[in-house]
């Protein structure tokens, strides 16, 4: 399925585009189960914003559309436009049937994550005229509520009554990917794409490998299992 995006503003634009997203899909598309997922979590950003969580709130919300905005365009792609490699087997797996909502709901993590995030905050830099130090308190106070949903995540999707049942060949698949090693990841990245912003060809290089390498960790997560 194709879908185009409208121009939106802020972070309502954002909420609003992932609910009406969400309203178009069957709830067992992959997408969907991962738009499921990043809503919540975009929610609850938003809700510890306007409870002051943020000491600076308005790089804080920049930092949340510019992030949430390279989700929204690879899934609201024109036709014709090839989305992020990272994005990819998301999108073409979406409807597999031997891929369980666990796969489907990490692997828009990690691609948003591993890929987004880095370019994001690149973006985000650019847009308030900071260095990344400015940036990390945030990123670290994003990360925590991430790692409790990721928990979340996995405690609801995981099938089976048994959570750490080594016969599933799931708990092997998903036991070689953690969130904590590709927040890791993603900041390393963003500093070293800071360090070549006056390199344009460097960094576009570096930011092409970068995709490549989550959209690898991506085809693996959405081995269908049957």
């Amino acid at each position: 399925m194709t879908m185009t995006r409208g121009t939106v503003t802020g972070l309502d634009g954002v909420l609003d585009d992932m609910r009406e997203l969400a309203a178009a899909l069957p709830p067992t598309d992959g997408v969907a189960v991962f738009n499921e997922v990043y809503l919540a979590v975009t929610e609850e950003v938003v809700h510890r914003l306007d409870s002051g969580a943020f000491p600076d709130r308005p790089a804080a919300a920049e930092l949340d559309v510019l992030f949430a905005d390279r989700y929204l365009n690879a899934v609201h792609r024109e036709p014709g436009r090839r989305p992020p490699a990272c994005w990819r087997p998301l999108i073409q797996m979406r409807g597999h049937p031997a891929v369980r909502p666990l796969q489907f709901a990490l692997a828009g993590i990690n691609a948003h994550i591993g890929h987004d995030l880095a370019l994001a905050l690149v973006d985000t830099c650019r847009a308030l005229d900071a260095e990344p130090c400015a940036l990390e308190g945030d990123f670290q106070r994003v990360g925590r509520l991430l790692v409790a949903l990721e928990e979340r995540i996995r405690e609801e999707l995981m099938p089976g009554p048994d959570l750490l049942d080594v016969a599933d060949p799931l708990t092997h698949l998903l036991g070689s990917w953690t969130l904590e090693a590709a927040r890791g990841a993603a900041w390393a990245a963003f500093r070293a794409l800071w360090a070549l912003r006056e390199l344009p060809d460097l960094a576009e290089e570096f930011t092409d490998r970068v995709d490549a390498s989550v959209g690898m960790v991506n085809r693996c997560l959405l081995t269908p299992l049957g």
